[in-house]
């Protein structure tokens, strides 16, 4: 068993990067150029943060864009850490009873129903006010630059692209398509409809793109195409300030955001393995892939069962976080075999019951995830200004009665979860795992190569992945395994499986302040890089 604590410089990789001035690491090169140029010029990681962010739109347009949530914790030294959940809440006039009626088992993909407000623009502004130290106007200029002169595509992002340009409906199909086909890697994108969009929040900040001619774009777009979304519905669009939750695993404390995000499924999933001895595992064997898919499948079904708008229900997060519930779950699992349906066993446990991270010279430290959900969202656009909208109200079950219902002004279940990490009381590590639901078993594969096998900062990223997906039934386990892990899963009764894609991508800064230096790494998975100053 070789444990990849440092870069052997016989294999291909990467090598994690060192600064001490700044440091930003995202999946797109052009945005983590606009956010250190941002920090070289004298703004701070808010400022270097949602400068790349905002423009991850333009080069990552089927992963994030205006028309989406964001999520995002915030430090600054020596000061308590913050949260913020800008994301959106269902109109005010959708009603599960409504989409029962028409027949909906499960909120109708590619629809306007499936549109929540878009709420990142708002939480920008939050950001930029309380701890940026630059304007709008500022923010967005590369964004409204590359808008108009056009990004050239990435491998992986028109890898994806190509998957889901299907997807691509009316006005959306004329903005993000290429004579009906997905790009190729090198083409120019250009979208010189959202520059125009950004100029009017450039000038007029949120009211810009709630209010006035972006929202009336988007409403009639909206009404249009089905929905039952009203301009007071995005006038009334905000973002919260929220206390962020904590998890210890082996000493390392975690810290996520609470519901409607889901990071408390990290910290339970954490609780479970803390009764394993992980450390004695191969990293890359059966064994280990075994016991944390496992610890996966009873961490999601809690989540299934009790994440939702804790602004209408009651959460009961109290018990997802707490040691018990995972010592009594980690009891349900067999070494020696995969279990077939999480929710039957788990039942008595429960009776009671685009990623961007910069830090700067000061060591403000921004860990910001911004998404429209699925790639390219519903696949709907605005007619005029070519917004792309989300599509989270996916997040939401038709189930009668169940805390996460959909119901008008609410937040449905959220899979974007930016993370920090902290040890004896100071934050060491800001990172974030990107892949829609793996996010929670990213953030504990991560912090496990991390603790219980001491992996350097970039090849904790590197590590291979598996991730058991329930709604389709599939084990997907990286090429990077060993021979024969996939056989050894399936004989344990895992639908072990090798996927099309790499499982999602992430990004880290470690803080070292022994040395005074700041440690990058990017995930391979994607296009981006870390960069330094």
């Amino acid at each position: 068993m070789s444990i990849p604590r440092d870069r052997d410089f016989h294999l291909p990789g990467r090598s994690a990067v060192f600064a001490a001035n700044g440091m930003v690491a995202t999946s797109h090169p052009l945005a983590a150029k606009a956010s250190v140029e941002m920090l070289e010029a004298g703004g701070n990681a808010v400022d270097a943060a949602s400068a790349g962010a905002i423009l991850l739109g333009m080069c990552e347009p089927q992963m994030t864009g205006i028309g989406g949530d964001m999520f995002a914790l915030i430090e600054a030294e020596g000061e308590e850490i913050v949260g913020l959940n800008a994301s959106g809440r269902a109109p005010k006039a959708l009603t599960a009873q409504m989409l029962r009626a028409a027949g909906h088992e499960k909120l109708p993909k590619g629809t306007a129903h499936a549109v929540t407000i878009p709420t990142a623009i708002d939480g920008f502004e939050k950001l930029l006010k309380r701890f940026g130290s630059r304007d709008f106007e500022t923010v967005l200029a590369p964004a409204i630059r590359y808008a108009e002169a056009g990004v050239p595509v990435a491998p992986r992002a028109g890898f994806d692209w190509a998957q889901s340009v299907g997807a691509l409906q009316g006005r959306a199909r004329d903005v993000y398509a290429f004579d009906g086909r997905a790009p190729k890697p090198g083409d120019l994108f250009r979208n010189p409809a959202q520059a125009e969009a950004l100029r009017l929040i450039a000038r007029d900040g949120r009211r810009g793109f709630y209010e006035g001619e972006a929202a009336e774009d988007m409403v009639a777009s909206l009404r249009a195409l089905g929905g039952v979304h009203e301009e007071a519905d995005f006038a009334e669009a905000e973002a919260d300030w929220v206390e962020p939750i904590h998890g210890d695993y082996r000493g390392v404390d975690l810290v996520e955001l609470p519901p409607n995000g889901h990071g408390a499924t990290a910290i339970l999933m954490n609780n479970i393995l803390e009764t394993f001895d992980i450390a004695s595992l191969d990293p890359f064997g059966v064994e280990r892939a075994h016991i944390e898919t496992e610890a996966a499948k009873l961490a999601y079904d809690a989540r299934n069962r009790f994440i939702a708008d804790p602004d209408r229900v009651a959460v009961r997060l109290s018990h997802m976080l707490s040691k018990d519930t995972g010592k009594a779950l980690a009891k349900l699992i067999d070494p020696a075999r995969a279990m077939e349906d999480p929710r039957k066993i788990s039942e008595q446990v429960h009776k009671e019951t685009i990623y961007i991270t910069v830090v700067d010279k000061d060591l403000l430290k921004v860990s910001l995830i911004y998404s429209i959900f699925s790639n390219f969202g519903s696949g709907l656009a605005s007619e005029r200004f070519g917004i792309l909208f989300q599509d989270r109200g996916m997040g939401f079950t038709l189930e009668e009665g169940h805390p996460n219902e959909a119901a008008g002004g609410k937040r449905p279940l959220h899979t974007i979860i930016p993370g920090m990490m902290r040890e004896n009381g100071e934050t060491t590590r800001v990172f974030g795992v990107m892949g829609g639901a793996y996010q929670p078993h990213g953030h504990a594969r991560v912090m496990s190569n991390l603790v219980d096998f001491g992996m350097e900062t970039q090849a904790a990223l590197d590590a291979p992945r598996v991730f058991y997906d329930g709604p389709t039934n599939e084990m997907r386990v990286e090429r990077g395994h060993p021979a024969g892990v996939l056989e050894g899963l399936a004989a344990k009764g895992h639908p072990a499986m090798v996927p099309a894609t790499a499982i999602g991508g992430a990004q880290m800064i470690t803080v070292d302040r022994a040395r005074g230096v700041l440690i990058g790494a990017s995930d391979p998975r994607k296009d981006g890089i870390a960069l330094g100053c």
